[in-house]
C-alpha cells in the first residue's frame, strides 16, 4: 500500500510539474524566487506586499516551496491534502488554466525549498527565475541531514541565484559573509542589504517600540542612495524579520516603486503567525509565539530578542526539539542550553532531544529546579497555566513536528481566534 502511495503521489506530482510549465510557458510571469535557511516565508510575504503596490501579485501559500508547493501556486490552488478526489480537481483545473487564456498574475513570488540535494537545482530547469533572494545560511544549517556535508547543502541553496541571467536581479543579505562571497561569481545585477556599510541598502537603528506601554513591534532606519527612511513593523519584534522587509524593499528597488509607497507597504505587512509574534496571553502574560519551525540560529535569534524586552515579571522559555540537524543534534541543543542562562527565570523543555538544552543550561549554572521536563506541548502548556503571573513573558519555539503552538493555545487570552493567530490550524494538521 505505501509503495502505491508513493507511486501515486510521484505521478502527481509531475503532472502538476508539467501543467506548471505550461502555464509559466503561456502567460510569462515574472517569478521572484526566495530561498535561504531563516526567513524565507516572511520574505516572501513582505515582497508580496511590496510589489502589489503596482502590480498583480500571486504569492506561495503559507510555506507552500515543494515539489507540489511550486506547482499548486502558479496554478492557483491549494493543497488536497489526502483527497485523491481533490487532487484530480486541482489537476483539472491546471489544465484549465494552461489551455483557457484566462488573466494571470504579472508577478508570481515564490518560496523555494531544499530538504535533499537536487530540490533547488531541478526547479530552476523550468523555472525563468526574474528576481532571486538568499536571506541567510547559517553556520549550521536545518534540514541538513540529507546533504553528505555543508558544503553540498550550500551549492544547493545558492543554485537559485546562480541560475539567474545578466538580465535578473539578485538580492543578498551582506551580512551573511558566504552570501556576500558570492557577489563576483553571479551574472545577476546585484542589490545587497545589510547592516555592514558595503551594503547598497543599510540597517540601522533598530529598536522595540511599545504602544500603551504594550510591547507592539520594531522600528528601524534604511539608508539607500542618498535617502534615509524609517520603517516600523507591527505585531512582530525578531530582528531576522527587520531582513525579510528589507530584502522587500530592495525588491521594489528593482521596480522602481517608490521609497515612500516601498516603506507604506512594509508597514501593513501582516507577517505570518508562529515567527516570533506577539499574542496576549492568560494573567496578563506576553506570549512570543514562536513555534513555526526552528532551527539553531532562529532560536538563539529568538532567545537574543527575548532578552532585550524589559518586564515587570519573568522570562520564561519554552523550548522543544530542533529537528533534522544530523551529527549537530547534541551540540546545537546543549549550546541553546548554554545561552538561556542569564536571559530566562524558568526553563520549561518539550521532548528528548530538548534534554540537551537542560544539560547545557546546568552546566553554565542553571538552577535544576527551574528546569521543568515533558514529553509533549500540551503538558507543557498546561503546567505553564499554573505557575505564570502577571507581567510574565513566555517565549516558544520548537521544530514543527512538536506542535508547540499547542503549548501556546494551553496559555493564550484570545484561544476562540486561535485558526487566526497560530500556526498549523488546518483540519490535516489537526488530525495528526
Amino acid at each position: 500500500m505505501f509503495l502505491i502511495k508513493n507511486l501515486a503521489k510521484k505521478i502527481v506530482a509531475k503532472i502538476l510539474c508539467l501543467e506548471a510549465r505550461l502555464i509559466i510557458k503561456r502567460y510569462q510571469p515574472k517569478v521572484v524566487g526566495v530561498t535561504g535557511s531563516v526567513g524565507k516565508t516572511s520574505t516572501k510575504d513582505a515582497i508580496a506586499k511590496v510589489l502589489a503596490v503596482k502590480y498583480q501579485v500571486r504569492k506561495s501559500e503559507k510555506s507552500y516551496n515543494s515539489e507540489f508547493g511550486l506547482p499548486l501556486t502558479i496554478i492557483g490552488a491549494k493543497s488536497a491534502w489526502n483527497s485523491s478526489l481533490g487532487w484530480l480537481e486541482i489537476i483539472a483545473r491546471g489544465l484549465w488554466v494552461a489551455i483557457s487564456g484566462q488573466k494571470y498574475p504579472e508577478w508570481l513570488v515564490l518560496e523555494v525549498g531544499a530538504d535533499r540535494p537536487g530540490d533547488i537545482k531541478n526547479v530552476v530547469k523550468w523555472l525563468p527565475i526574474d528576481i532571486g533572494v538568499l536571506t541567510r545560511l547559517p553556520a549550521v544549517p536545518v534540514h541538513i541531514e540529507f546533504f553528505k556535508n555543508k558544503h553540498q547543502y550550500l551549492e544547493e541553496k545558492t543554485s537559485l541565484v546562480k541560475s539567474l541571467t545578466e538580465a535578473g536581479w539578485a538580492i543578498l543579505n551582506f551580512d551573511d559573509p558566504v552570501i556576500k562571497d558570492l557577489t563576483d561569481k553571479l551574472k545577476a545585477r546585484v542589490i545587497s542589504y545589510g547592516h555592514t556599510s558595503e551594503a547598497k541598502i543599510l540597517i540601522s537603528n533598530e529598536q522595540l517600540y511599545y504602544d500603551n506601554d504594550q510591547l507592539a513591534g520594531l522600528n528601524f532606519k534604511l539608508d539607500y542612495v542618498g535617502d534615509s527612511l524609517p520603517v516600523r513593523l507591527s505585531g512582530i519584534i525578531g530582528r531576522h524579520q527587520i531582513g525579510a522587509a528589507t530584502a522587500a524593499f530592495a525588491v521594489g528597488v528593482t521596480q522602481g516603486i517608490n521609497l515612500v509607497e516601498i516603506v507604506e507597504a512594509l508597514s501593513g505587512v501582516d507577517f505570518p503567525p508562529g515567527r516570533l509574534r506577539v499574542l496576549a496571553g492568560i494573567k496578563n502574560t506576553i506570549l512570543l509565539d514562536d513555534t513555526y519551525n526552528a532551527s539553531p540560529t532562529a532560536m538563539q535569534a529568538g532567545l537574543e530578542s527575548l532578552a532585550e524586552i524589559g518586564t515587570i515579571g519573568r522570562k520564561v522559555a519554552v523550548l522543544a526539539d530542533m529537528m533534522e540537524l544530523g551529527e549537530h543534534t547534541v551540540e546545537e541543543h546543549r549550546k541553546i542550553g548554554t545561552q538561556v542562562v542569564g536571559i530566562v527565570n524558568e526553563l520549561i523543555l518539550v521532548g528528548l532531544r530538548s534534554r540537551f538544552i537542560a544539560e547545557g543550561a546546568i552546566e553554565a549554572g542553571m538552577d535544576k529546579k527551574k528546569i521543568h521536563q515533558f514529553d509533549e506541548a500540551v503538558e507543557a502548556g498546561k503546567y505553564l497555566q499554573k505557575i505564570i503571573a502577571k507581567g510574565d513573558i513566555i517565549y516558544f519555539k520548537g521544530s514543527q513536528s512538536m506542535r508547540m503552538e499547542k503549548a501556546v493555545e494551553e496559555v493564550m487570552a484570545e484561544p476562540d481566534k486561535k485558526e487566526k493567530l497560530l500556526v498549523r490550524q488546518e483540519k490535516e494538521w489537526q488530525r495528526k
